[in-house]
This record gives C-alpha cells, structure tokens and sequence, in this order.
C-alpha cells in the first residue's frame, strides 16, 4: 500500500463477509455474530477489543478499461487494529518498512480516521501494526489497500457491518478515482464509474480458472508521474477501439478468456507511459508477441499476464508454466484471483 498498511494473522479461520463477527477465526474467541442486514445504532454499538483486515493487491486498466477496470488478485496486506487510550501507534513490517510514517500521517491511520467521521463514532487512540506484501508504487493498487482496509477497520471500530457500497463511495472521495478501490473492497473483476463525483462499481464473477502472472520490476513509478504523459485529447478513432476492446474484455474476463489477447489492446494510456517506464513496455511488447495477454498494471511499472491456470479454459492453457522467468532485477509473482475483497475479523470486548 503506498504509505500504508498491513498486519499478521488474517489468515486464520474461515473468510466472512466484511463486517460479520467471525467465530471461526481463533482470534474471535466466543464472539457470536451480529447480523449484517441492519446497520447498527449508537445505543446497539458494543465496544470493540481488537479488528484485523486483510485486503488484496489490485490490478486496474487491464489495457483498455482506463479508470474503469479492476481485478482483484491473492496478494495481501493484513493489518490489526487495537483500540486504546489515545494517541496512535503504527508498526509496520515488510513492503514499505523503515519508509513509510508511523504516526497520524500514515495513509491507513487517515483512512480509519476518515470512516469513524463518516460513521459518526469516535476510537481516540489505536495501535496498528502492519504486515505488507503488496509492492509500494508498482502499480498493484498499494494506496488504495491501504485505503480501503483503513475504512473497513473503521466499520469495525465503530460495531457496523460493512457497508461496502458505501465503502466504494468513501474511498473513492480519498483515493481520487474508484477502479482500484473497487476492486479492493469487491473482490473478483470489476467495472467502476463516477455518477458526478461519487464513486461507482459492480462485480462481475471471472472466468473459471482465470489467473495472472505480475511482472514486479525494483523501480517505482508515481501514478501522478505516468499519468502527466497522457494527452489531454485523442483520436475518434483510437477512442473508438478501446471502446469495442473493453466491452470484448468484460466478455473475455467472464466466459471467454480465449479472447483476452485481443480484448487487452490498448489506445489511450500504455504507450504514452513508455518514457516512464521504458522496460515495463518492451516486456510487454515481448509478451504480447509470444501469444501472452500482458499488459500495464495500473499506472505501471509492473506488467501483468491474464490467462488461464492448469489448463482450466483461460485459453492459453497453464499460465504459471507458460510464461517466462522474470527479467534481472524484477520479480515474478503467480496468482489467482480474490473472489471476496476486503475481509473483516473483530472481537468485541468483555
């Protein structure tokens, strides 16, 4: 998560829907579940003991979907979230250790802060400590982890289950577009749109089998950088493409992945980032040439391969073994797809 997040522990017990008491997770201890169907009220709100999130990396675009395309992938940032007195502690361990701030300026802690003013509950102090695995400006949708799993803790600080349309809409108003959030908070592929300046998403169930292979080069890339190469206007006729591509890739990622080399081709953005990231696009270019479906994830510089994995109708047979080793200095991760976004795991007190 750029500036962000993270925590240990997340894993354990069986996944619920954001939001739900978890009795199944060792952490929950006896805690029963609250029903999701109704928000609570102040009078209802039980205090809080502990809340842990774990919430995936995101790949957005996915070449023609400009701003609008998400995909959520199985690679995680976890955080724990302890209420106390006051004042705020922040740990963080792996991706983003030793850089990022530890104190209210982390983009978690802002996040936590921003979704109890919205809920209208307060949580004076906390300690969050921090296990990140998403790379940190490479275009896996770091910030907007960290954004969304910062919100969510503060569903669970404040004794409401997640609402996570609303979630969207709140990210977005922090993050600045909603595709990468949408996905975060979602899970699975995808489409987001701004309705005025509220932010907008529907998920759409992947293909079976669908799977991606990111391509994470050392470098960074600031996503204001890569998008200050975008022109400001382009032609009807490239326009015109992306159009048709994006609506053959929603098709693609649902039912027919065999397309998905031809529904990735890009007009409006990839090629005009190549000077910020010149490797990032002659790797795309090699892989596209050999039958991959590769294409810049998010604003880059990492690049990302959509196919199928163990032969499971993705239309390029097994992925993970049918594409290359990573060049020197970049690192390959193989992974499937989130189907569920943002989890939720609190244990209320007493």
């Amino acid at each position: 998560m750029d500036g962000a997040s993270g925590a240990s522990g997340a894993s354990g017990g069986t996944a619920v829907a954001a939001g739900e008491r978890a009795a199944t997770d060792p952490a929950a201890g006896s805690a029963a579940s609250r029903s999701v169907s109704e928000p609570a009220t102040a009078a209802q709100r039980r205090p809080c003991h502990q809340v842990r999130v774990r919430v995936p990396a995101t790949s957005a675009n996915l070449g023609p979907g400009f701003d609008a395309f998400g995909l959520a992938l199985t690679l995680y940032d976890d955080l724990v979230v302890t209420p106390c007195g006051s004042g705020v502690t922040v740990q963080v361990s792996g991706c983003g250790e030793g850089e990022v701030p530890l104190d209210e300026t982390h983009l978690v802690v802002q996040s936590i802060r921003a979704g109890l003013e919205a809920l209208g509950a307060s949580v004076p102090g906390f300690t969050l400590r921090c296990e990140n695995r998403i790379p940190h400006g490479r275009g896996l949708g770091s910030s907007s982890a960290a954004i969304v799993g910062g919100l969510a803790a503060a569903y669970a600080l404040a004794g409401e289950p997640v609402d996570r349309e609303r979630l969207v809409v709140l990210a977005n108003e922090l993050e600045g577009h909603p595709d990468n959030v949408a996905a975060a908070a979602l899970g699975g592929f995808t489409i987001a749109w701004t309705q005025g300046e509220t932010g907008r998403a529907v998920r759409l169930e992947p293909a079976d089998g669908l799977a991606a292979v990111a391509y994470v080069p050392d470098n960074r890339v600031l996503t204001k950088e890569a998008r200050g190469l975008l022109p400001g206007v382009v032609s009807h006729t490239d326009a015109a493409a992306n159009a048709g591509k994006a609506a053959l890739l929603v098709a693609a990622m649902t039912g027919r992945p065999e397309l998905l080399l031809t529904a990735t081709e890009d007009r409006l953005h990839q090629e005009y980032r190549e000077p910020a990231m010149p490797e990032s696009l002659a790797l795309v270019h090699k892989l596209r040439g050999s039958g991959l479906a590769a294409i810049v994830s998010g604003a880059g510089p990492t690049v990302a391969v959509l196919g199928g994995h163990d032969g499971k109708g993705a239309g390029q047979g097994n992925l993970f073994g049918g594409t290359p080793e990573p060049p020197d200095g970049w690192t390959k991760y193989e992974l499937g797809i989130d189907p569920v976004g943002v989890q939720v795991w609190s244990m209320e007190a007493g």
